[in-house]
């Protein structure tokens, strides 16, 4: 039997009405958790980090390794207590041990940046600066504000190709797993998670392609955040504790130091070293 047409028409219009609700009904869930987990986190370490920039370790003998820091809050090293426990600091004081020379860092980074920010931090840098390496940490609040991997991808890519136009190394931490953040309720927890790993793949692609260097931050580092969020977490569970950033550091630290003896390396004759 046939059905009539506007029988099949209501059918059809009616289910398309009832998947409308369920996603306006998942969207009004997510965006009250949301809620909830801003005033759970709330904004206790206040929204300035420390101003680790110095050169560290001086007395060695050696040009200074020129290290840039751009990207977000965990980039700035907010949330640590003391200079040599932001990232800047451990990644100046791990690469000044390794290769036994100075290191100048210089920190971009801006608490609250997104990926389409890291122009910005570029622009205030002086024109003639050339750092040996760049490091860039960048994507929580790509994810945490939805915003598209297309996007973000786009601006990392322009900035890795600014900064080899510098000569210099990159190396890209690439986006943590949110799923980490336990004062994010579920099934928000479990969206952010799988948002922040399909990012931090699209980053690391972007990276190869653009000729830095991936750090995969979520397998080098997101098991300890994960089994022991009271020691890695910084007072907000937001951010890393010294001991976070400490661990973040070393996974980042082998591909720094590469990345700098290679662009020494290849600035040698320039800075007669």
């Amino acid at each position: 039997m046939r059905r009539h047409p506007l029988v099949a028409v209501m059918g059809v219009s009616a289910g398309a009405v009832a998947a409308a609700a369920v996603v306006i009904g998942v969207r009004v869930v997510l965006t009250r958790q949301a809620a909830i987990a801003r005033r759970r986190i709330g904004k206790p370490l206040g929204e300035q980090s420390i101003d680790a920039d110095r050169v560290w370790r001086r007395s060695l003998d050696g040009v200074p390794v020129e290290l840039l820091v751009l990207g977000d809050s965990l980039a700035a090293g907010l949330g640590a207590q003391r200079r040599k426990e932001t990232l800047g600091g451990r990644l100046a004081k791990g690469v000044a041990r390794r290769m036994h020379r100075p290191v100048h860092l210089r920190t971009g980074a801006v608490v609250g940046s997104e990926s389409p920010d890291l122009a910005g931090q570029l622009a205030l840098l002086p024109a003639d600066y050339a750092p040996h390496v760049a490091v860039i940490v960048v994507g929580g609040n790509d994810v945490t504000h939805r915003l598209p991997v297309a996007v973000s991808t786009l601006h990392l890519r322009e900035t890795i190709a600014d900064l080899r136009r510098r000569g210099a190394e990159v190396v890209v931490g690439t986006c943590p797993d949110l799923g980490a953040l336990r004062p994010v309720p579920q099934p928000l927890r479990r969206l952010i998670s799988s948002m922040s790993r399909r990012l931090a793949d699209a980053q690391a692609e972007t990276a190869r392609a653009a000729g830095a260097h991936p750090v995969d931050l979520r397998r080098a580092v997101g098991p300890m955040f994960f089994d022991d969020p009271e020691a890695m977490f910084s007072l907000d569970r937001f951010h890393p504790s010294a001991l976070g950033y400490r661990r973040t550091a070393e996974a980042l630290l082998p591909e720094t130091c590469a990345a700098a003896a290679a662009a020494l390396g290849a600035r040698r004759p320039r800075d007669g070293c």
